[in-house]
């Protein structure tokens, strides 16, 4: 076999879990393999490289090798190589992502926190000591 679609190749690959997955974001334009768009039907061979947007990360791969058959991890790692280049983006990515704020901070609008509830609350409270209220009690100026 020197041949095989490129849906079913992402699926041995183990880069969608499922083919129809696979062949969806093919379907999407997400997938080009030599530069080119590609289709679900698509044949890759060994030496193509495969270019592929996950979420907002674009990996670049190169086809060490053809395989039907879905197989454990260290055997479909074995199918291709990644590029200088993606691993690079890759590595700057998580870092981004390390480095990056805290996403429960960003929300100005939306369910309060734990924290957020807590100042309520003690701004409640302090609010309610302060009101006036009518009492039948006498005033020291009467």
């Amino acid at each position: 076999m020197d041949r095989l679609r490129i849906d079913k190749w992402l699926w041995a690959a183990r880069f969608f879990k499922t083919r129809s997955l696979a062949a969806e974001e093919i379907g999407k334009n997400r997938v080009q393999v030599n530069g080119d768009v590609a289709k679900a039907s698509r044949e890759v061979k060994v030496g193509d490289t495969v270019t592929m947007r996950l979420g907002s990360l674009s990996r670049v791969v190169r086809v060490r090798g053809i395989s039907g058959q879905r197989g454990p991890a260290p055997v479909a790692q074995q199918l291709y190589e990644e590029t200088p280049e993606s691993l690079a983006a890759q590595a700057a990515a998580r870092e981004q992502r390390r480095l990056g704020s805290e996403p429960a901070l960003a929300i100005e609008q939306g369910r309060p926190t734990k924290r957020d509830r807590r100042e309520l609350d003690g701004a409640r409270r302090a609010d309610w000591d302060n009101r006036w209220s009518a009492s039948l009690e006498p005033d020291d100026n009467e």
